[in-house]
């Protein structure tokens, strides 16, 4: 299917999803008919997902099949579910076209002025520095995220979507799934390329198609994978003075990051190098549709971030608490060390997830981990996140807390999450950063604040 022509009704499976939720919002704000189902959706138990997408005008169901009617003309599925999921069945026997995520968010990109946003760490964040710069600018863009910006979410919003009067719509072009050579961009950007979901050598022919199929294409010449897929280097960022766009003179103090770029001061509310480094590829983004590096200052100068990155809770107790997604070897590094600046010691929270994920990057986990603690950090693990399914249990967070042990790292387990508190008022003195961190798991938020209540 390459475009939507006489479709009114769109029916997402798994609607609460990150990436669902944000297509759905998306689709029903130019004008689509939408409605979706949800494992989490319960008549007698209140979701706020459910809650916000209702406020789009997206009517809700429970994965029961009960949703898919006759009216019903499209109905939106992830990779990850099966011919068996009653749901497909339903509209397989009711003769209803069946179309994956990633497809139906191409189609929508192909019809836009799309800027792509693609690398194995800070997408979310990129994105929607890109987003507010350009809003900010009055060029009305419209947004499909993977994470929500705080700015929206602070008027009632999910915030992983937002539709503006213009044709620039910025995405995340996600190369997990192999979807990224789906997209044909007006503007790429690839913020990095590291070891994630897929080895190196099986994430660089995607990377490659994805700029060919990007009119101009913008790299980070600070990783040194990404800078091998330069194409003009005045597009490009990094630190160095001889790419169009460079970063210097940065400064942690407390949570204000400052910087230059081009020698234009930034001053922006955020933690650490790394988002300062998103900030610069957001900018770069800009000016290529024409904007001042003047104006991207004063965008980001308000900018509130995004949901659960980098999101600090609040202090109690002489522990300051600081929420975090990141979820693989680089992005957890990078969190533990943007928090670092804060205080002396931090002590760094994390649940993988998945037993397959965390068995293909142990490794990576424990090399770029004890890279990141100085001597009075530690980390802490609590047992990997089990979202079902047939995984092989054959390896545990304990088995990554051993290794860092045996690296000279300050590690702790506690197989139980319920139990941090407990144990951290047992063993550990404040004042410190608390830093928790974890991906997939729909309770993390709800978690982490439960974290800062109980401290």
């Amino acid at each position: 299917m390459n475009n939507l022509e006489g479709i009114k009704h769109i029916f997402f499976v798994g609607v609460a999803g990150t990436g669902m939720s944000a297509l759905a919002q998306y689709a029903a704000g130019i004008g689509f008919t939408v409605s979706g189902s949800d494992r989490f959706f319960n008549n007698s138990t209140p979701n706020e997902t459910q809650e916000k997408l209702e406020q789009w005008g997206i009517q809700c169901f429970l994965q029961d099949a009960s949703g898919i009617t006759t009216q019903t003309q499209l109905v939106v599925i992830s990779t990850a579910v099966e011919d068996t999921n009653i749901e497909v069945q339903k509209a397989h026997e009711l003769g209803i076209p069946l179309i994956k995520r990633s497809d139906l968010l191409a189609i929508f990109c192909n019809q836009k002025n799309t800027i792509a946003v693609a690398g194995t760490s800070g997408k979310s964040t990129t994105s929607a520095m890109v987003y507010d710069i350009l809003d900010f600018a009055g060029l009305s863009p419209s947004i499909i995220s993977g994470a929500g910006l705080v700015r929206l979410h602070e008027k009632g919003l999910i915030g992983n979507a937002a539709v503006g009067k213009s044709d620039w719509l910025v995405i995340e072009a996600d190369e997990s799934d192999g979807s990224i050579v789906k997209y044909w961009s007006e503007i790429g950007l690839l913020l990095n390329v590291d070891k994630d979901h897929k080895e190196i050598h099986e994430l660089l022919p995607l990377f490659e198609q994805f700029k060919q199929q990007s009119k101009r294409f913008i790299t980070n010449q600070h990783n040194t994978l990404a800078a091998t897929f330069s194409s003009n280097l005045q597009q490009d960022f990094g630190a160095d003075k001889n790419v169009g766009f460079s970063i210097d003179n940065f400064i942690q103090q407390g949570f204000t990051a400052q910087f230059t770029i081009n020698d234009v001061p930034f001053s922006m509310n955020s933690i650490g190098y790394h988002n300062a480094e998103n900030a610069l590829a957001a900018t770069a983004v800009a000016v290529q549709l024409g904007l001042s590096l003047e104006t991207c200052a004063a965008a980001l100068k308000n900018y509130k971030g995004i949901y659960r990155r980098n999101q600090v809770l609040g202090e109690k107790s002489g522990v300051l608490v600081v929420d975090d997604y990141a979820h693989n070897p680089a992005k957890v590094a990078a969190a533990i060390r943007g928090v670092q600046p804060l205080q002396s010691k931090v002590i760094a929270w994390f649940q993988p997830h998945g037993y397959g994920p965390t068995r293909f990057l142990r490794a990576d986990f424990v090399q770029e981990i004890a890279q990141a603690l100085r001597p009075t950090d530690e980390i802490w693990m609590s047992e990997i996140y089990y979202a079902g399914g047939t995984a092989v249990k054959d390896i545990s967070a304990g088995d990554l807390i051993a290794d860092l042990q045996a690296k000279g790292a300050k590690a702790v387990f506690v197989p139980e999450k319920a139990a941090l508190v407990k144990v951290l008022k047992q063993q550990v003195q404040a004042p410190y950063v608390l830093l928790l961190m974890g991906a997939r798991d729909p309770n993390l938020a709800e978690f982490a604040a439960s974290v800062f209540e109980e401290l």
